[in-house]
C-alpha cells in the first residue's frame, strides 16, 4: 500500500509540475476588443508582431476574427486556427463574401462603390471565360466564341453585356484530349487558382493575388512584378497544352516587362500596368464579359489624344468624386478641388494625372511615385489617323529597340 501511495504521489507531483510548466510557458493573454464587433479576441497574444494589413483595415477597428474567422477566445494555436476562413487567406473567392462582404465593406451597392466582390467574381480574371471559349471552339466543342463557361458558375442578373450567367467549366465532360489537357495544365493563371510552384510565380489567390505580396500587407500600389506572376512567366504551347516557363533572366526592365516577344513604347514598359489599365479593366465592372478584349478600352489616345482631338479631361469639384477616394487609398498625388485630370472614354478618372497650365500633362506612377510629363499628339508632327489605336500602329514609329 505504501508503495502504491508513493507511486500515486509521484504521478500527481509530475502532473502538477507538468501543468505548472505548461501554464508558465503559455503566453500571457492580450485582449483586443475591436470597435466593429465589441467582442474580445486574443489573436494578438501570438500575432502582435504582424504589421497592420493596411491603413484602411486598422486592427483596433476590425480586429482579426471579423476577416479571418477562427476561435477568438482560444490560446491554443491549433484550436484558434481551426475555423479560419480560406486558410491564411480570407480573400479566397470561396469565402470572400463572408470575410470581406457586407454593405459597409466590399459587397455593397454599385452607387456607393462597394460592389468589389461582385466585380471580381464576374471579371475575366476570375471566370477565364475567354480562354475557355477559345479552346472549346478551336477543338470543336462549341460552334462559336461565345462565353458559356467560367471557372465557377456565376450569375449576373443585371447584365449589361447580354451574358446573364456562365456554367461551371468541367474539362472532363469533354472527350477531346486537348481540352482535357487544357483542363489539367492550363488553368493556373485565373485568380481562383493556386499559383504554380517557384518563386517567380509566387502569389496568393482571390483578391490577394493582386493586392498582397504574401507579407500580411494589402496594397493598391501594385507593381508590374505582381502582374508578372501570371502575365510574364512564359507561354502556353497550344499544340501540346503545356506551359513553357521562361528560362532567361532579364537584366533590364524592358526585357522583364510582360511578354518577351512583344514590342513596347517607352511609356508601356516604364510605367506599371496599373498606371494605364483602370480598376474596371483589371478588377471588372460588375458584368460578365466574353473575353479580355471586351473589357479593355484604354488606348494610346486616352492619354495622348489624336492629331485632331485632345484627350478627354474633367475638372474635379465635388469632394465626393471617386477620384478623391482613389487618391486617398493610394496617396501618390495630392488632389484638390479644381484640378483637371484625364478621364477614359467611359468617364473613369485617371486620378493620378493632371493637366498642367502650359497644356502638357503629368502622370504620377501609382507604384513608384515617379513623375512623368508628356504632351498631346495634337500639334505634333504625328501623322496617324487617330482611328487606328492598335499597338502595332503606334509601334511603327515609337517601339523601343531591345
Amino acid at each position: 500500500m505504501r508503495k502504491l501511495i508513493v507511486v500515486a504521489s509521484g504521478i500527481l507531483f509530475l502532473s502538477l509540475s507538468l501543468a505548472w510548466w505548461m501554464n508558465s510557458h503559455q503566453p500571457k493573454p492580450i485582449e483586443l476588443i475591436p470597435v466593429l464587433t465589441g467582442q474580445p479576441e486574443y489573436c494578438i497574444t501570438c500575432h502582435a508582431d504582424l504589421p497592420e494589413i493596411s491603413a484602411s483595415h486598422p486592427v483596433e477597428t476590425f480586429g482579426c476574427v471579423s476577416c479571418h474567422g477562427g476561435e477568438r477566445l482560444a490560446l491554443n494555436a491549433d484550436l484558434a486556427h481551426s475555423t479560419m476562413r480560406g486558410g491564411a487567406n480570407p480573400s479566397d473567392l470561396s469565402v470572400a463574401e463572408i470575410s470581406c462582404g457586407g454593405s459597409s465593406c466590399h459587397s455593397g451597392s454599385e452607387a456607393d462603390d462597394r460592389d468589389h466582390i461582385q466585380r471580381v467574381m464576374t471579371s475575366v480574371q476570375s471566370t477565364y471565360a475567354g480562354a475557355i471559349a477559345n479552346i472549346r471552339f478551336t477543338f470543336g466543342a462549341q460552334a462559336d466564341l461565345s462565353a458559356h463557361f467560367g471557372i465557377n458558375a456565376i450569375t449576373d442578373e443585371q447584365t449589361q453585356t447580354g451574358i446573364a450567367s456562365l456554367a461551371s467549366f468541367e474539362a472532363t465532360a469533354d472527350a477531346n484530349p486537348m481540352i482535357l489537357k487544357f483542363g489539367e495544365n492550363c488553368l493556373t493563371c485565373h485568380i481562383n487558382a493556386l499559383a504554380r510552384e517557384g518563386d517567380s510565380f509566387a502569389r496568393q489567390n482571390g483578391c490577394a493575388a493582386c493586392h498582397s505580396n504574401g507579407q500580411h500587407k494589402l496594397t493598391t500600389a501594385i507593381s508590374y512584378t505582381q502582374c508578372n506572376t501570371c502575365h510574364n512567366r512564359g507561354n502556353y504551347d497550344l499544340r501540346t497544352m503545356t506551359f513553357i516557363q521562361r528560362t532567361d533572366r532579364p537584366a533590364k526592365r524592358v526585357d522583364d516587362y510582360y511578354q518577351p516577344i512583344a514590342q513596347f513604347t517607352q511609356c508601356e514598359y516604364t510605367l506599371d500596368c496599373i498606371d494605364c489599365h483602370t480598376r474596371s479593366e483589371v478588377m471588372g465592372d460588375g458584368d460578365i464579359h466574353a473575353n479580355k478584349k471586351d473589357i479593355q478600352y484604354v488606348q494610346c489616345k486616352t492619354c495622348h489624344g489624336t492629331p485632331t482631338e485632345l484627350p478627354l479631361t474633367k475638372t474635379i469639384e465635388d469632394p465626393n468624386d471617386i477620384a478623391f477616394k482613389m487618391g486617398f487609398l493610394n496617396p501618390v498625388v495630392d488632389l484638390k478641388p479644381g484640378d483637371k485630370i484625364l478621364v477614359t472614354e467611359k468617364g473613369e478618372p485617371l486620378w493620378n494625372t493632371r493637366v498642367l497650365s502650359d497644356g502638357t500633362y503629368e502622370m504620377i506612377g501609382k507604384a513608384t511615385k515617379q513623375k512623368f510629363n508628356f504632351r498631346p499628339v495634337m500639334g505634333s508632327s504625328c501623322t496617324q489617323t487617330g482611328e487606328d489605336q492598335s499597338s502595332t500602329y503606334c509601334h511603327e514609329c515609337h517601339a523601343v529597340e531591345r
